[in-house]
């Protein structure tokens, strides 16, 4: 199965984004982001299945949580990042 990682600013809002595309009925699990992907030291992600990329982000922007970066994780377990438009 493929899955996204939608990055996140602080641990506060992987919580949020978490909570709010639960609420949404869409599994959402928080994890500590990969050091390959943190960049600027450590932040937090939120992984969430391919299938529910779009809605997630159609609900993150309903309550004002940005996304700071996406990232798709190969099946080879390396990570890329998706440009959203």
């Amino acid at each position: 199965m493929v899955y996204y990682l939608i990055v996140c600013r602080s641990l506060t809002y992987a919580q949020r984004t978490a909570a709010a595309l639960e609420r949404s009925g869409i599994t959402a699990h928080i994890l500590r982001s990969p050091k390959v992907i943190s960049g600027e030291g450590c932040s937090h992600s939120v992984k969430v299945s391919e299938r529910y990329l779009s809605e997630s982000l159609v609900v993150l922007s309903r309550v004002n949580l940005t996304p700071k970066r996406v990232y798709i994780i190969s099946s080879d377990g390396s990570y890329k990042e998706v440009r959203l438009l």
